[in-house]
């Protein structure tokens, strides 16, 4: 059974810092892309970072400069360091796997098939 586990979400000043976090469980984790998004409240889920199981990363042009994919293949880890927040980050934070071993990771989140539950991050002003 996939299980994608986030934590490390949390209510964070503006100008702060955080670092989530994702587990994943039950999947070949080394050849899978691996990606974050976020959904605030009232809008659609928003790409943020996507990561290949060798560690080439995209990130949304937006977020570029203050948001890190990272991954550790040794621990099924994923990992999104946030820099710089600011109360419109505001949101919930999800990471995705595509087990497909992909390269480029795929772009379009319905070719993401697993999902974990999400962890709050709340930035205030």
């Amino acid at each position: 059974k996939v299980q994608l586990v986030e934590s490390g979400g949390g209510l964070v000043q503006a100008g702060g810092s955080l670092k989530v976090s994702c587990a994943a469980s039950g999947i070949a984790f080394s050849g899978a892309c691996m990606s974050w998004w976020r959904r605030a409240p009232g809008k659609e889920h928003e790409f943020i970072s996507s990561i290949t199981g060798v560690g080439e990363t995209v990130t949304a042009d937006s977020l570029r400069g203050r948001f890190t994919i990272s991954r550790d293949n040794a621990e099924d880890m994923t990992y999104l360091q946030m820099h710089n927040l600011s109360p419109e980050d505001t949101a919930e934070y999800y990471c995705a796997a595509d087990t497909r071993n992909s390269n480029p990771c795929p772009t379009n989140i319905y070719d993401w098939h697993h999902w974990g539950q999400g962890t709050q991050v709340t930035v205030s002003s």
